[in-house]
């Protein structure tokens, strides 16, 4: 299936009421439910479910068997790795609906998760922040933080190319690849220029 504004690949399957932005791309397998809203140049891989109400902004991109559960919203620029995993109930039953105990994930602006890592839900994952393959996130990350292990730590800062930071005597430091400035100032981080 392919639109004017969006590929899909023919045994994707996208249900009624769906948003999908122009030039984005859903492959193989992939389902996209009800009420979801997919933004501008995303890349949905092959074998992604986005659940009813999921929200995706623009250039996000969704590697495969990821599956994005309702009450996840990822800002723009967003990377999700290979088999990441987001949950949705903090005490899931099998015999126990819970539909409306559904919990809020916000994923922010350039923010990227690496292959099999876990979000628990409730919790929002900073701008720019980088979490480490099979990390499993139990609380709060902030902007540009760099999270590793089970459960996850922080274990210092990324700048917005994704290399690590390391600030001076000063509290300043330099990305290698982009030239951008860096300031932490009572544990919070923000790009100068």
């Amino acid at each position: 299936m392919s639109s004017d504004n969006f590929f899909a690949h023919e045994s994707a399957v996208i249900d009624d009421d769906c948003v999908i932005g122009k030039d984005s791309k859903i492959w193989h397998f992939s389902h996209i439910m009800s009420n979801c809203k997919i933004g501008n140049n995303c890349n949905i891989g092959q074998n992604v479910v986005v659940s009813p109400k999921v929200v995706l902004g623009n250039n996000v991109k969704v590697q495969n068997n990821v599956s994005i559960y309702t009450g996840v919203i990822c800002e723009d620029d967003v990377f999700l790795g290979p088999s990441m995993v987001f949950t949705n109930i903090v005490n899931p039953r099998s015999a126990i609906i819970r539909r409306d105990s559904y919990q809020k994930t916000l994923v922010k602006k350039g923010a990227s998760v690496g292959a099999n890592a876990t979000i628990i839900c409730g919790n929002t994952l900073g701008k720019f922040c980088l979490i480490g393959a099979g990390a499993v996130v139990t609380k709060e990350v902030p902007d540009y933080a760099l999270i590793v292990g089970n459960p996850g730590k922080q274990i210092g800062w990324v700048g917005e190319y994704g290399h690590r930071l390391e600030f001076n005597e000063k509290n300043y430091a330099l990305c290698p690849e982009s030239g951008q400035e860096y300031e932490l100032k009572d544990d919070i981080v923000e790009r100068l220029k």
